[in-house]
């Protein structure tokens, strides 16, 4: 089967849980009405279920490949990206003026959702474009905006970001590639640069790679960091493509996963030096990659989403056509495999959590879009607050969850999953990377303990959870048993939670070591808690809604089940983990190394 996209949840998510309503009442929002936004929603299901889906099990099967400095993609993807950015795809959060649809941050994010669960190696390329579009908004000079902004946002050009070279994975205090200045404003930039995805390809005519470089007389370490527009091929005065520029790929990577993205070797400056020029100030190039990264970081938490969710339909269609075994319950012959108490679990599991890290990830958005565009600065500010609070999490819990979600299809298909022809193994290949790009989850939970929780004392992790008390309270006062047993967990794990963000202030300093030993845990924690008080706002609407009569009682009934799966199955973990945290650091750090 291909990809259905659940539009109906994602609309039931955008309206009852991320306040639609109130984002398209911001200024610069009000075209995000809801009539808008669900034509945009079934317009973009429809392509990626018919134009990019079917383009996935190619490319694992024929990845792109390079030859002779040239990469070819998988046969289909020049056309299905020329359709792609011909529909406008690339511009729906982008600005008018320079020919995008500028529409919210939240109706882009289940855009972002589909093209992911239909093909997330084709969806990589316009991510990185995206993540250069918000760089250059933030800080390209006019004439770099005038220059590259309308290209990138119409698909004719793609971006890049250049950050790790061969001794500077994680650490881009250790960069070396250097940028010297001409004289005329430009720079000549040499270096080499890896993992770039899609650092060349077919599918556009020029490529912008935004690159990380040193100039002559910079600081050591992170503060002598530059960021450099380098095109593949260099602009004319005029707009044309002018000559070939000295960035060149000099092989691509062979990966356990998204096979058909090519990851790049670039080298630039072996003929002379490519031809570069200064984004923003010298020395600030870190900060700027950071809007890059960060764009990037919520992108790849919605990677693991979408895979998460094309994981589960498949697995739950095997488990509709797979007859094996009788019902337990005694009947005459053998049963589909849905009617097994384990699989029904499985599958289970699997719905929950991509419902509480879609619900999340969608709320996280909202926040985005009001502390870029609310009248008052002050609540501009609280909301991008509590916005990178959100980040780390969405990326790191949602692409976690991601090789559970996928791991567990494969366990649905049995034996059948371990062969490549059913579609499974690739699912589950595809999402080991989603943890690792763009910072581990190691990384993205050291920025939550330090940048998130510790700077702050706290102060908006906690003023979150003042509202996970609120949610506690409806549903301990609505009078209905399915509600209360949800919230039982819920005040359970946002115990958990203000225990451990109290722990990370309190013993930061005094035990650093042992406070990071627990950061991933807490990462999770924090995920679960509170992708399981977005369940629970949902059952509470859904509860309201059966209340007041709604038709649609099927869906409903379907939303307080699966809260209640989350509740009794994941969120229950929770306790379980704020003891790991608070009280596990000596068996971490323990052991001598000279013992491993």
């Amino acid at each position: 089967m291909s990809y259905v996209a659940p539009v109906k949840d994602m609309l039931f998510v955008l309206n009852e849980l991320a306040n639609l309503a109130e984002v398209n009442a911001l200024p610069g929002c009000e075209d995000a009405t809801p009539e808008t936004v669900e034509a945009v929603l079934e317009e973009k299901a429809k392509f990626t279920s018919e134009v990019i889906a079917p383009l996935n099990w190619e490319g694992d099967k024929a990845p792109s490949y390079w030859h002779d400095g040239q990469v070819t993609t998988t046969k289909g993807f020049k056309e299905a990206f020329r359709m792609f950015a011909e529909a406008g795809w690339q511009g729906v959060q982008h600005p008018q003026e320079f020919g995008g649809q500028g529409l919210p941050k939240l109706v882009a994010t289940p855009c972002l959702e589909m093209l992911n669960a239909a093909n997330i190696s084709f969806a990589l390329c316009p991510l990185l474009s995206d993540g250069a579009i918000e760089a250059l908004l933030t800080a390209g000079s006019d004439e770099q905006k005038a220059i590259y902004l309308e290209n990138l946002i119409s698909g004719k050009w793609t971006g890049t970001m250049n950050l790790t070279e061969p001794q500077a994975g994680s650490d881009l205090a250790l960069v070396r590639s250097r940028a010297v200045p001409q004289g005329d404003g430009t720079y000549k930039v040499f270096g080499t640069k890896i993992f770039i995805t899609y650092g060349e390809h077919d599918m556009a005519e020029n490529i912008i790679h935004l690159v990380l470089a040193r100039t002559p007389d910079a600081p050591e370490g992170v503060k002598g960091i530059s960021l450099f527009i380098v095109p593949k091929f260099l602009v004319n005065a005029d707009g044309s493509l002018g000559a070939r520029n000295d960035a060149h790929c000099v092989s691509i990577e062979h990966k356990l996963g998204i096979k058909a993205s090519p990851t790049a070797v670039l080298q630039f400056g072996d003929h002379g030096g490519a031809t570069g020029y200064l984004v923003g100030e010298e020395n600030r190039g870190l900060e700027y990659m950071f809007i890059m990264m960060n764009a990037a970081r919520f992108g790849v938490g919605m990677q693991g989403i979408g895979l998460a969710e094309r994981a589960y339909q498949k697995a739950v269609q095997y488990a509709r056509d797979r007859v094996q075994s009788r019902d337990l319950a005694g009947s005459a012959g053998p049963v589909a495999i849905i009617h097994h108490p384990d699989v029904r679990r499985m599958l289970m599991s699997m719905r929950a959590q991509i419902e509480a890290s879609r619900a999340l990830a969608y709320v996280a958005a909202s926040y985005s879009d009001m502390a870029h565009h609310h009248a008052d600065a002050e609540v501009r500010k609280q909301k991008q607050a509590v916005y990178e609070y959100l980040v780390p999490i969405v990326k790191g819990w949602s692409t976690e969850l991601s090789q559970d979600v996928t791991c567990t299809g494969v366990q649905v298909h049995g034996g059948m999953g371990f062969i490549e022809e059913t579609g499974a193994a690739q699912h589950y290949r595809d999402a080991k990377i989603l943890t690792i790009y763009e910072g581990t989850t190691a990384i993205q939970a050291n920025d939550l303990v330090g940048r998130k929780t510790a700077r702050d004392g706290g102060a908006v992790a906690l003023a979150i959870l003042a509202q996970v008390r609120a949610t506690e309270e409806a549903l301990a006062q609505s009078g209905d048993a399915q509600l209360q047993a949800i919230q039982h967990q819920l005040a359970l794990g946002s115990a958990a939670l203000e225990d451990v963000v109290k722990y990370v202030v309190a013993n930061v300093k005094s035990d650093i070591k042992g406070v990071f030993s627990g950061s991933v845990l807490y990462l999770k924690l924090a995920g679960i808690v509170l992708g399981g008080w977005q369940m629970a706002r949902a059952a509470l609407v859904a509860h309201d809604k059966l209340q007041s009569g709604d038709a649609d009682k099927a869906f409903l009934e379907a939303k307080i089940v699966t809260a209640r799966f989350f509740a009794d199955h994941i969120l229950s973990a929770a306790q379980g983990m704020r003891s790991a945290i608070v009280d596990g650091s000596a068996g971490v750090m323990g052991l001598p190394e000279e013992m491993f």
